[in-house]
């Protein structure tokens, strides 16, 4: 694993108002579950489909429709916990949250409050080179998406969607150990990266795949400290939930503003009243929704047509027996053995296409040489034609065999990143390249041999120089290049030349 060191939160001090103060974040993260169909019928989950076409009659709520649970869904919800290093509880039950909406066609939600599925876990969140926060998670429950009111397609009416109705959700929910923007941040950003890794949510928050509602308050220095002595959650001030968060760089912002206008109020002497907000990214500001309701206020109840979830351990430990490799694991192996740096192997396991990309070219390979190509050469070629990853015009397989030609000495770094040129917006072996357009490396000694003696017999006095400064000799070996087209070894060239200047 990772050689990390656990530093403490570092809490955000915001000062510049009468006192200095502290936040308090945590975070509910709700991630779509990766599955064909929804959690309790079989409609299908797809995306961009036509208005209300993946509509099941048990998820429009027809009378005597009754829900079938997905074991795909209940899957992957355990998978997600294992990943998360959570207890599995191999007896969960769903519970009927009782509120109206227009795009709740049942008039209450399926969901789980008393009895989750998935217990206390943890997310080890990365601040800097080997320097790591620990974020606590709660519990993750399951639950059914709500449709989608549409409102600008007419000036008198609203339209409801239902085609994310029924959808499976899985709510993680953290403890408040969060403390700063960029913590909240790099703590979405690094759940993201698991729930990708273990294929249980595609983490595409553009499509509300993923969504952050941010809990946030303000307490004065020290009672952070006197929380977590008492679990006491007066001493952390009143919470308000920013809802529906789906970009890193808002979830900050949102944070940034709440914070100060909470200060704000209670430095006026004014009271921070509990309720729900809504985060405008053009205004830069966050407004008020709803106020917050308790969960009695949901009337919650068991569920009468669901029958308690009651799994096995031996099913459960099948599942973790087909856990991939995680990214903390990747990346700790990617840097015992290719040598790579933190930095590096950080970019190269940010995202699994990436990786599988990487160890492709890395395969029986030096895995340093693959890594700088990798991000360098493709990294830099892809962002110049405004590529990504996924639509990129050289395999894995192409990059592979051109730097298979470097260490069998075919062709030279130079040549090699003409090569790469080629291949990048023609396509075609590399292999074949070399060998159809005359782009093989020089390496008969003879043929460099005579370049470099026609290039100190037009030069005299350059060579009188260059035995004066044998710094010089680097005049001698671009001359040569440059004679070859740039196909001589270098290495060769570098030591005829020093031989037959004397140096």
């Amino acid at each position: 694993m990772l050689d990390l060191t656990y530093e403490p939160p570092k809490p955000k001090v915001i000062a510049g108002a009468k006192h200095d103060w502290e936040l308090v974040i945590g975070m509910e993260i709700h991630a779509q579950v990766s599955s064909r169909a929804k959690l309790f019928s079989g409609a299908s989950t797809e995306f961009g489909a036509e208005p209300n076409s993946n509509v099941a009659f048990v998820d429009a709520a027809m009378p005597g429709m009754l829900p079938v649970i997905n074991e795909f869904c209940v899957e992957q919800a355990v998978r997600t916990g294992l990943g998360l290093k959570a207890e599995i509880n191999l007896v969960s039950a769903f519970d009927r949250k009782n509120y109206f909406y227009p795009d709740l066609p049942q008039g209450y939600q399926i969901s789980q409050l008393y009895h989750p599925i998935v217990g206390e876990g943890e997310v080890l969140v990365e601040m800097g080179p080997g320097v790591a926060r620990l974020v606590r998670i709660e519990r993750i429950h399951l639950e059914q998406d709500a449709g989608k009111s549409i409102h600008d397609m007419d000036p008198n009416m609203s339209f409801v969607d239902f085609n994310r109705t029924g959808v499976a959700l899985m709510e993680i929910v953290s403890r408040p150990d969060i403390r700063g923007p960029e913590e909240a941040a790099a703590y979405v950003t690094k759940l993201r990266q698991i729930l990708r890794y273990l294929g249980t949510c595609d983490g595409n928050m553009q499509n509300g795949n993923l969504r952050a509602d941010v809990n946030v308050s303000v307490c004065r220095v020290g009672q952070y400290e006197k929380y977590q002595e008492t679990q006491d959650f007066s001493h952390l001030g009143t919470r308000c939930e920013i809802k529906n968060m789906n970009s890193m760089r808002f979830i900050q912002q949102a944070i940034e503003y709440e914070a100060r206008r909470q200060i704000a109020i209670v430095e006026a002497g004014g009271k921070v009243e509990q309720e729900t907000r809504l985060y405008d990214p053009d205004k830069g500001e966050t407004r008020s929704m709803r106020s917050k309701e308790e969960a009695h206020d949901y009337r919650y109840f068991p569920d009468p047509d669901l029958l308690p979830l009651e799994i096995e351990q031996a099913w459960v430990d099948g599942i973790a027996a087909s856990m991939p490799e995680l990214p903390d694991a990747r990346k700790a192996r990617y840097m015992a053995d290719y040598g790579l740096t933190d930095y590096d192997a950080n970019v190269l396991t940010a995202e699994v296409d990436t990786a599988a990309y990487f160890e492709a070219v890395a395969q029986g390979r030096d895995g340093k040489m693959a890594a700088n190509w990798v991000l360098n050469e493709l990294f830099g070629r892809l962002k110049k034609d405004n590529h990504e990853l996924s639509d990129s015009p050289m395999s894995a397989a192409q990059l592979g065999t051109i730097l298979d030609l470097i260490a069998k000495g075919d062709i030279s770094g130079k040549i090699a990143k003409d090569l790469f040129e080629i291949v990048f917006t023609e396509g075609g072996d590399p292999a074949e390249i070399v060998e159809s357009r005359g782009m093989k490396q020089v390496t008969d000694t003879g043929a460099i041999e005579t370049a470099v003696d026609e290039v100190i017999a037009a030069n005299p006095a350059q060579v009188e120089k260059a035995k004066a400064n044998p710094k010089l000799a680097g005049w001698f070996v671009g001359q040569v290049m440059k004679a070859t087209g740039g196909k001589a070894n270098p290495a060769a060239v570098n030591e005829i030349v020093a031989r037959k200047l004397g140096l």
